[in-house]
């Protein structure tokens, strides 16, 4: 390899039957996938082989991380993330970095040119120089495993960020949200918690109504009293921690609480905001409730 990063990520190699310091001892010839996204990342090992509808190759390992946006966590985070998922997946398989033949790797936060380039560059001084790389945002990769590998259609992705991603046959492609929580990715599970502890400080100090989220997130949390709230959310605020009360909210509208209604039809609201947009900057609907205006 060209270079040795964090090093004890790819000592196993040195163990590996037939290795000599790198190779697997084998001609085996593996594709590294990755779906990384801003609660989890995962990797899967599989060898190159025909692929057909009735036939998937099969998977010789499969590894899970934490975040992998750096938007999110920052560069060095993501990077360190992504680059321990691949040498997990790796070390399971009993694969090492000579035997990949292609790395694709799909991860919320590749929202334009130079951040596909930064990763390229970053993966080309791990792996060896004949290795093809295929970089996308997730959505992209979504979008593909729905469609057999054709990138026609639309895919809506809302998890704890949110995007909504097209692509016409000929080619053209176009995106709604996806900027993340300070730009307005208000359907996302990042954007529906976040409404929830404002809620309950709005309910707090009186500029909002009385909400059951006020003793349901502070049961959640253990804590005793809304100003607590402020340490809790800023002593940590990636996105993935404040999206864990998702389910507080869910709970407390299926309780009946107006308020905690009035967040997830907000948050559908916008998902669906996101899909006609993508759908009508593209012309994939003609007709029907998507192709009204």
């Amino acid at each position: 390899m060209k270079r040795e990063r964090k090093g004890e990520i790819w000592d196993f190699e040195h163990e590996l039957p037939g290795s000599g310091g790198g190779g697997d001892g084998s001609d085996q010839k593996i594709i590294l996938g990755l779906d990384g996204g801003t609660t989890k990342t995962i990797c899967i090992c599989m060898p190159i082989i025909p692929f057909t509808p009735n036939h998937s190759p099969p998977i010789y390992a499969r590894a899970v991380a934490g975040c992998s946006n750096h938007n999110s966590v920052g560069e060095t985070a993501a990077r360190e993330t992504l680059e321990q998922v691949m040498a997990e997946a790796l070390s399971k398989s009993g694969c090492s970095r000579s035997a990949v033949r292609a790395v694709c790797l799909a991860v919320s936060g590749v929202n334009h040119p130079t951040d596909q380039q930064r990763i390229l560059d970053w993966l080309s001084d791990i792996f060896p120089n004949d290795v093809e790389y295929y970089v996308e945002n997730d959505a992209v990769a979504a979008l593909a495993s729905g469609t057999m590998g054709k990138l026609h259609g639309c895919v809506l992705i809302a998890g704890t960020g949110t995007i909504a991603y097209g692509y016409t046959e000929d080619g053209k492609e176009a995106r709604a949200s996806g900027a993340g929580p300070v730009l307005g990715d208000w359907g996302s599970g990042y954007g529906i918690a976040a409404k929830a502890l404002t809620s309950v400080i709005r309910a707090y100090d009186g500029r909002g109504p009385e909400t059951k989220l006020t003793y349901s997130i502070l049961h959640e949390l253990q804590l005793s009293s809304p100003d607590e709230l402020v340490g809790w959310t800023y002593a940590d605020p990636s996105w993935a921690r404040i999206a864990t009360l998702v389910p507080v909210v869910v709970s407390c509208a299926e309780a009946g609480d107006q308020v905690a209604n009035d967040i997830l039809l907000h948050a559908v609201q916008e998902l669906a905001s996101s899909v006609k947009a993508v759908v009508h900057r593209l012309g994939l609907c003609g007709g029907g409730i998507l192709g009204k205006k």
